[in-house]
C-alpha cells in the first residue's frame, strides 16, 4: 500500500514539474542582432575561466549593426538545459549604455557605476553575473541581448519575468549567443 502510495506521489510530482517547467522564450518580428564573443565560438564550450567553477566573471560580447536609435541594452543569461526548471536564469542586467562591446568581468552589484549604473536585477537569487555550473552532464546557456528604445524605470529587486514585461514594445533588435559548459 505505501509503494503504490509512492507511486502516485512521485507521478503527481513529475507532472507537476512538467507543467511549470519554464521553457525558452523566443523574440519574433524583430531585426536581427548578431552577437559574438572572443571568448568562446556560439555553440562552442565556454572556458572555465567565465564559470562557476572558475573565476565566475561575465564573458566580452560584440555586437554588430546596432540600430541607430538605440537607447540601452538589456541582457539575460540562462541555463536552458536544467533538469528541474527547464530554464534557470543566471544573470539580468538592464539600462547598459549602447555599445557594439559589452565588457568582461562586469562587476556585482545593483547597480554598475562603470557603465552609466546599468541595473542588475534578480538571476540566481543575486545582483551579479553567475555562470555556467551544472550538477551534472552538459548545459547549455545563452545570453539574450536587447537593444531598447527607452531605458527601463525597474528596481534592482526585478527578475526576469519582470525584465520581459517592462520590454514589449520597446525591443529594436535581438539576439542571442548560446555556449556549453560541463562535466
Amino acid at each position: 500500500m505505501l509503494v503504490s502510495i509512492l507511486i502516485v506521489l512521485l507521478i503527481l510530482v513529475v507532472i507537476l514539474l512538467a507543467v511549470i517547467r519554464q521553457k525558452d522564450f523566443v523574440i519574433e518580428n524583430v531585426p536581427k542582432l548578431t552577437v559574438t564573443s572572443p571568448a568562446f565560438e556560439a555553440n562552442g564550450t565556454i572556458p572555465v575561466e567565465y564559470t562557476g567553477n572558475g573565476k565566475d566573471i561575465s564573458p566580452e560580447l560584440h555586437l554588430s549593426e546596432l540600430d541607430e536609435r538605440a537607447v540601452s541594452l538589456a541582457i539575460i543569461m540562462d541555463d536552458i538545459d536544467h533538469p528541474l526548471a527547464g530554464v534557470y536564469n543566471h544573470w539580468l542586467i538592464w539600462n547598459l549604455p549602447v555599445r557594439d562591446t559589452i565588457p568582461a568581468e562586469i562587476p556585482q552589484g545593483e547597480q554598475v557605476a562603470a557603465l552609466n549604473n546599468a541595473v542588475q536585477g534578480m538571476g540566481y537569487g543575486k545582483h551579479r553575473y553567475r555562470g555556467p555550473k551544472p550538477p551534472f552532464g552538459r548545459h547549455r546557456y545563452k545570453y539574450h541581448v536587447f537593444v531598447l528604445d527607452k531605458t527601463l524605470a525597474l528596481p534592482a529587486s526585478s527578475r526576469k519575468k519582470e525584465l520581459l514585461t517592462a520590454m514589449e514594445g520597446n525591443i529594436l533588435q535581438y539576439g542571442h549567443l548560446v555556449g556549453e559548459y560541463g562535466k
